[in-house]
């Protein structure tokens, strides 16, 4: 049976119990604030030349005063936590919102950026921890996973193989970065999961565009190390000039996909509702505003409640939208996200009857964790 009204139709999120503010670095690391434009995040995000040469540089300008670069708070994993317990939270808050079990489920895709073993994605892990026995696939596209997986689910549904197909994407970048390194303070952990499924007439995806970006493939790497204990470890590797390639190539990859996904959908610009946009940087949402030429009013940019949470962008853009009413059932809504050595997608949707799961920052759990270390800044 084909299905051709396919969509998202439960949505939740889940953070680590770990928040980080700037005063949590002023106060442990006064010297290195002191010092940070000398160090590797202002580095990395400043202007090549006395002037902004690009659109992307010019939305960054206001940020360079910031030693933090519009990082205003940060999410990061205990001891006792990790890719897998964020995304068991995500995925059973998502089918619970809505109101089916594990046993629905015909398909698991997962997006762990990066998992938790070397050499083995996290998909059969998490699959075992929800009791599923229907298939488990691992699907990698770095920060365009939500796009990604959204647009590979759906294509499944439509081709009649699957009924709820739910998704799973996860970043966890802290465990990639010493503290130390002022790099860390724009990288953050996250997890979000949605369900796709059959919606209403005419809801659902209605329109892709896809193109790959070999064009940063050089500008993040991972470097193998081994711990104090001897355990492998990973450690993210970022080389002088990446600013400048993104920034280079940012308009492209955003004009080619958003104008592809809208003609794809048969319609215009001016009849998108509301646009989803990843938001790496804190500028980020701004700049795609610009260079679309849309009011900042038609979207949203979650970075200071989360910072860089990769590939869960998107999709946690995507429930603060919904939470705050500003996406409604049958709107038009553009999502768009693009990730290093990877692709870069947007898709078209008419935003379908979308429940979501709890707010994330306001768990009992997380509260009660956070209130019994005095190193925790409660919400």
């Amino acid at each position: 049976m084909m299905h051709t009204s396919v969509g998202i139709r439960s949505l939740a999120l889940s953070f680590p119990s770990i928040r980080r503010t700037k005063d949590y670095y002023r106060k442990n690391y006064p010297d290195l604030v002191a010092q940070s434009e000398q160090k590797s995040l202002a580095r990395l995000f400043s202007v090549s030349g006395s002037t902004p040469s690009n659109e992307y540089e010019l939305e960054m300008m206001p940020y360079l005063s910031d030693p933090f670069r519009g990082t205003v708070e940060r999410w990061v994993l205990a001891p006792e936590e990790s890719s897998l317990t964020l995304e068991y939270r995500a995925a059973m808050d998502a089918l619970d919102a809505s109101k089916l079990s594990p046993n629905d489920v015909d398909l698991l895709l997962v997006a762990s950026f990066l998992p938790e073993q070397i050499g083995f994605g996290n998909a059969a892990f998490l699959a075992r921890q929800l009791g599923l026995r229907c298939a488990a696939w691992n699907l990698d596209a770095t920060c365009a996973s939500t796009p990604i997986a959204l647009e590979t689910a759906c294509a499944l549904v439509q081709a009649g193989g699957y009924d709820n197909v739910l998704v799973v994407i996860s970043c966890t970048y802290s465990r990639f970065f010493d503290e130390k390194d002022t790099l860390s303070w724009f990288f953050s952990d996250g997890a979000g999961a949605f369900l796709v499924s059959s919606l209403k007439p005419n809801q659902g995806i209605l329109g892709t565009k896809t193109v790959n970006t070999s064009v940063l493939c050089d500008q993040f790497s991972f470097k193998l190390i081994e711990d104090e204990q001897g355990n492998p470890q990973l450690r993210m590797q970022v080389p002088k000039g990446t600013n400048k390639v993104i920034g280079e190539t940012a308009v492209g990859l955003l004009c080619t996909c958003c104008e592809g996904a809208i003609a794809a959908a048969g319609l215009t610009l001016e009849q998108i509702d509301f646009f989803i946009f990843n938001t790496p940087t804190a500028w980020f949402a701004s700049f795609c505003t610009r260079v679309l030429g849309i009011d900042p009013e038609r979207t949203i940019n979650i970075y200071p409640l989360y910072a860089n949470i990769g590939s869960a962008l998107t999709v946690a853009n995507l429930y603060h939208a919904a939470q705050l009413g500003k996406i409604r059932e049958n709107d038009l809504v553009l999502i768009y996200g693009f990730g290093a050595a990877s692709s870069a997608s947007a898709s078209v949707m008419r935003w379908g009857d979308v429940t979501l799961g709890p707010d994330p920052l306001k768990k009992p759990d997380l509260a009660v964790k956070q209130a019994k270390d005095k190193s925790f800044v409660c919400c």
